[in-house]
């Protein structure tokens, strides 16, 4: 691709503008391999995850003692001894853990409304007063047996968030709802509809009960679920949180796969959580590809895999992915199949993943054969130092003055048609339309149509996909149009088998216009993500015109988020269908997130924009929605006049709610400009063939570590022979014979090309490229794509492959 291809695409989605545009830029070719683009996740603590290790933590128990208490309870002191396995050495700690087992009536509660069953049992028998002189003492209620526990579980929640509580739901509504949760804690086997159901006073104001749902989920850690209900305006239903079962009911994810605990094995608590933590290492494959695989083997839903966000396809990415009550061993067991991915990292927790639940991501990037101007008659020393200073003056405007804020290209999909252009047809009411622009294809990638000298640049994937599309199109058969899909195309196999699935009976197809329907057959995550795009690309044409307007400056009517630098405390973020973090606006129609729904913006006054206690990265631009402000100045005016126009889709801003909620999009707000964290740092480097790799990747130095550890292999330290080392190798470390999207050439990655004298003396004779090892931590919400187009000033153009090796 060139460079004014890329322009014309970036243009095509509002991709316009620069923040320093007099900076120096250079060009260079990024995803040459994919080993040249490495994410990995920072966690929320700040930590940068890597794949360090593939053990798994095991846990034996020693022995058990019986200890009865009163009130029908019994403790179990448990001694347990652990044996630490991390596949290089073992540690051995040990400790004890405590856990109440429910004995007699306490193993079956049953709700506090039903007084004939609130009754005592000992023995079997019921307890009664024995004569008329105890008369008095038997109609007193007695004491609970659990109130103590009881008592200790609710002075766990904090004074203020009691506080809270009470201000939404009143002091006798907040009693029953901590007793509910005491419940919850004391018997975690119970089923959740045999625990009390509680129904709050009516809440008038929508704000509040907003308030409400969230003030639940944030306090008691979402073990209690709240909702509304139609019969019974302004009132919520407080109960345990729901379980999930295959039929797609609410359940924690997980409960129903193969990797439920079973009778005799540790207890999940034991164990340290219900949800197994792990590390996700892949390889040019997609985050969706190599979950569904792996669901396919546990024989779970997919949805049940819970991650902060997907990862690029063309990479080497590093993620955390959560299951519940799946043992590390199973999981573990699954790296035998691997082809471009490794597990491993494997942690038990209290709670799972939530999408946006990081700090961020790190990335370490090799650019390749750097061009930069006037160095023609350079020497080739000169010419590395003229990069150096070139990439010295582009980083520190960088660093300085950031970049906007834009949704990168891989936002809109890959083909010619965008996906925010299917959003728009989705937004407007013409659903056969967004179904056929999602089943478009171009006649040039059918296998009778694939230009010869352009084969191996074409993508198998998108050959088949284009073939499966004209199979169902020309014979309406959906069996050899889906098994001919690749399985990545969600989209159009959940479509092509819901309007092409025939009545044998009738031999009709029922469902053939059957258009929302077929879109809800679609995952909800990928579902949204069209009309999300739809929003993106309002937002970066608006981004784009704003600082056309006012450059870097804060003028008045620009939106900053209520509380930013103010005295309160400071906004968390929500996040979208793909973990970016947006400030959003509190409103029933948006599910509320864990951290603060209520996030809202505000507009400056002339005072406040003219006082220098904001500036241009405090400034938000809303995306398009019912529930949220635009700005008061020409910006405002703008989203209008462009929404409106052809371009735009002909749509109003102000009026995007729709019957389909699905589509009834409530807004949120982004900032304007981003800029890197800290620890922005560059390496330059020279290499004559582009198969060398610059970097390692985190699986390398694993098989590296390991077998350092595991010593010489004619018979190491411990004793293993060397067939035999042979062998566990195999077992434990992914196969090489990876299927990459690497064009094929005589230097295997990773071989070092100057590895004797008259190696180097034939390199000294071949004019060496220039490579820059660039590494940077960008937000979540922010694409390390347009953080480079800044840097580079648009130098910056992806690789295309070949395929030919496929």
């Amino acid at each position: 691709m060139t460079t004014s291809a890329l322009r014309d695409q970036e243009k095509a989605v509002g991709i316009t503008a620069f923040v320093s545009p007099d900076a120096p830029g250079f060009g260079c070719t990024i995803k040459h391999r994919y080993t040249d683009f490495l994410v990995n996740e920072v966690l929320p603590d700040g930590t940068v995850l890597h794949l360090t290790s593939d053990a798994v933590k095991r846990v034996k128990k020693q022995a058990q003692e019986e200890v009865p208490q009163d009130g029908g309870m019994q403790e179990v002191k448990s001694e347990v001894k652990s044996e630490v396995t991390d596949g290089m050495n073992g540690v051995t700690a040990e400790g004890s853990t405590k856990r109440k087992q429910p004995e007699g009536d306490d193993a079956v509660a049953d709700p506090p409304s039903s007084p004939s069953k609130r009754q005592r049992v000992d023995g079997g028998k019921n307890t009664a007063p024995q004569s008329n002189g105890d008369a008095e003492a038997a109609q007193k209620p007695e004491a609970d047996p659990n109130a103590d526990r009881k008592a200790q579980i609710i002075s766990n929640v904090t004074d203020q968030d009691k506080s809270r509580l009470h201000d939404i739901f009143g002091e006798k509504t907040t009693d029953r709802i901590l007793h509910l949760y005491a419940s919850i804690i004391m018997h975690p086997d119970r089923k959740p509809r045999d625990q009390p159901v509680i129904h709050s006073e009516v809440i008038t104001e929508k704000a509040k009960r907003t308030e409400a749902h969230v003030a639940v989920r944030q306090v008691f850690a979402s073990k209690i679920s709240t909702e509304t209900i139609q019969d019974s305006p302004g009132v919520i239903v407080v109960r345990a949180m729901p379980t999930k079962g295959p039929t797609g009911a609410r359940a924690p994810a997980g409960q129903w796969g193969n990797g439920a605990i079973s009778k005799g094995k540790l207890g999940w608590e034991e164990l340290g959580g219900e949800y197994l933590h792990f590390t996700l290492y892949k390889e040019n494959k997609d985050t969706m590809e190599v979950l569904w695989f792996l669901a396919s083997q546990l024989k779970i839903p997919v949805k049940n895999f819970q991650f902060a966000g997907t990862k690029d396809r063309r990479g080497v990415t590093v993620q955390r992915v959560a299951l519940y009550r799946v043992h590390a061993d199973k999981i573990k067991g699954l790296n035998r199949f691997s082809r471009g991915w490794w597990l491993g990292g494997f942690e038990y927790q209290k709670h799972g993943l939530d999408l946006g639940e990081l700090g961020g991501n790190e990335f370490l990037l090799t650019l390749r054969d750097i061009q930069v101007e006037g160095v023609g008659i350079l020497t080739p020393d000169q010419k590395v130092e003229r990069v150096k200073e070139i990439v010295q003056q582009a980083t520190k405007s960088f660093r300085e003055h950031g970049y906007l804020n834009y949704y990168g290209l891989q936002r809109f999909g890959t083909y010619t048609t965008g996906t925010h252009a299917t959003g728009l047809k989705m937004l407007k009411g013409d659903l056969e339309g967004a179904i056929n622009l999602i089943l478009t294809y171009d006649d040039k990638l059918l296998p009778e149509n694939v230009d010869t000298s352009a084969e191996g640049r074409t993508p198998h994937d998108d050959i088949n996909r284009a073939d499966a599309i004209r199979i169902y199109r020309e014979r309406g058969g959906i069996t050899e149009a889906v098994r001919k899909m690749p399985r990545r195309f969600q989209a159009e196999s959940a479509i092509i088998q819901h309007l092409g699935k025939r009545d044998r009976r009738l031999n009709e197809q029922p469902q053939k216009n059957d258009w929302q329907g077929a879109l809800m057959q679609i995952q909800r995550n990928l579902r949204l993500m069209y009309v999300h795009a739809y929003q993106s690309f309002v937002w970066n044409t608006v981004v784009g015109k704003r600082w056309e307007l006012y450059d870097g400056k804060v003028v008045e009517g620009d939106l900053v988020i209520v509380g930013a630098k103010d005295d309160s405390k400071p906004v968390k973020e929500e996040v979208d269908d793909q973990g970016e973090p947006v400030f959003h606006p509190a409103a029933d129609d948006s599910a509320p997130t864990a951290e603060d729904p209520f996030t809202r913006a505000r507009h400056l006054s002339k005072e406040e924009a003219e006082s220098g206690k904001y500036d241009i990265f405090d400034i938000v631009l809303p995306l398009p929605g019912f529930d949220v402000l635009y700005p008061a100045n020409e910006v405002g005016k703008f989203y209008g006049e462009f929404m409106a126009s052809e371009e735009g889709g002909g749509l109003d801003p102000h009026n995007m709610r729709r019957s389909w909620k699905d589509i009834s999009l409530s807004g949120g707000y982004r900032k304007v400009l981003a800029r890197a964290g800290e620890g922005l740092d560059f390496e330059i480097k020279t290499y004559v063939t582009d198969a060398e790799q610059m970097v390692e990747t985190d699986l390398e130095k694993l098989k590296k570590q390991k077998h350092a550890n595991r010593g010489p292999a004619a018979g190491g330290s411990n004793g293993v022979k060397a067939e035999d080392q042979t062998d566990e190798v195999k077992a434990e470390e992914p196969a090489n014979d990876v299927k990459s999207d690497e064009p094929t050439d005589d230097v295997k990655e990773g071989e070092q090309t100057n590895g004797n004298a008259a190696t180097d003396a034939a390199i000294d004779a071949v004019e060496r490229k220039i490579a820059v090892v660039l590494k940077m931590q960008l937000g979540s919400s922010q694409y390390a794509t347009m953080a480079l187009r800044e840097l580079t000033k648009g130098g910056a153009l992806n690789y295309k492959p070949d395929y030919s090796s496929r």
